[in-house]
């Protein structure tokens, strides 16, 4: 038996914020700082290893996504993907850049690097991959890892239409301050679901205010990334 997908996650009821944990001093999210982080990493554990219970019929997969921290003179800043409305997968939901490993792939760091230039044009020539984060399993079976990487200010963008609909910056401070970290839960068939969502408003592409609701995955593995930074 498979759990029913969350349609419209922004319905779920908010149970509270996490505002009772200190954000991450920005002195640690400079370009150096995060360096010299993923380079002698602290003893830690990610608070959320995947989804929960897999679906049992599907065969384990290897993926990678790209965490892409864009270095700005005035702070650094989360490169985000929000994919296109028609997709059979988590249409229109925000994601790092990412997929399945290829069997060309020389290792996750490849695969991370090869789904970003396809998925937005970003071209490895302005990446700095600088670590990753412990493997997050989603409940399709998808065993991901997310690659950590510096971006230099400068690029452009080329977005494969069919697959992504726009990408943005959210300040990484914004991310890394669990005040803005919302915990969600609601019951179905008997058992309980969480998930945590980030919610960010600026301008969208067109210019006009939107909400970007940052949610399920990838706002798990943002929050991975909060703890391995605060440990």
């Amino acid at each position: 038996m498979t759990r029913p997908p969350i349609l419209d996650p922004h319905a779920v009821p908010v149970l509270g914020t996490d505002a009772h944990l200190p954000a991450v001093d920005p002195a640690r999210l400079q370009p150096d700082a995060l360096r010299l982080r993923f380079a002698t990493p602290p003893a830690w554990q990610p608070e959320i290893p995947g989804d929960g219970r897999q679906f049992p019929e599907r065969t384990p997969a290897h993926a990678s996504v790209l965490v892409p921290l864009v270095a700005h003179g005035a702070g650094t800043t989360v490169l985000l993907t929000r994919r296109t409305d028609h997709l059979r997968d988590h249409a229109g939901q925000i994601s790092f850049p990412g997929g399945r490993a290829e069997a060309h792939d020389a290792d996750a760091v490849a695969t991370a690097l090869r789904e970003a230039e396809e998925e937005v044009g970003l071209d490895r020539r302005q990446v700095d991959v600088i670590g990753s984060l412990p493997h997050y399993t989603t409940v399709t079976g998808f065993i991901v890892t997310p690659v950590v990487a510096l971006v230099r200010p400068g690029f452009e963008l080329t977005l494969d239409p069919f697959e992504v609909a726009e990408a943005f910056e959210v300040p990484m401070g914004f991310l890394m301050n669990p005040a803005h970290h919302q915990r969600h839960a609601f019951e179905l068939g008997g058992t309980q679901r969480r998930f945590l969502s980030m919610p960010w408003m600026a301008a969208g592409a067109d210019g006009m205010p939107r909400q970007y609701f940052i949610w399920g995955a990838t706002a798990a593995m943002l929050r991975n990334l909060y703890g391995f930074l605060s440990a």
